[in-house]
């Protein structure tokens, strides 16, 4: 009998940063959502309903679902070099 195949180790932060697909499904899922929720506050106020505290956080809390979506496609980990003043 043959021995199977070991599987190469991969670290699991690591496995998602190579997937742009990835990146791009939930990061934009993430966009779409906070536009979704955006339209829905902006629905309320356009019908002449008062703006609420509810309002307001419906509206911030698109905008940090956007914000976040676009850090996940960016992926700005790991892309910014180190300086070293012994270098230069």
């Amino acid at each position: 009998m043959s021995a199977a195949p070991a599987a190469p180790e991969v670290k699991s932060g690591q496995l998602f940063k190579d997937c742009w697909s990835c990146r791009v499904v939930s990061g934009g899922g993430l966009v779409l959502s906070g536009a979704y929720v955006y339209h829905a506050a902006r629905r309320v106020m356009q019908r002449g309903g008062p703006t609420s505290m509810g309002t307001v956080a419906q509206v911030t809390f698109a905008a940090c679902l956007a914000a976040w979506g676009l850090v996940v496609l960016t992926d700005p980990v790991g892309k910014s070099q180190r300086k070293d003043l012994k270098t230069q």
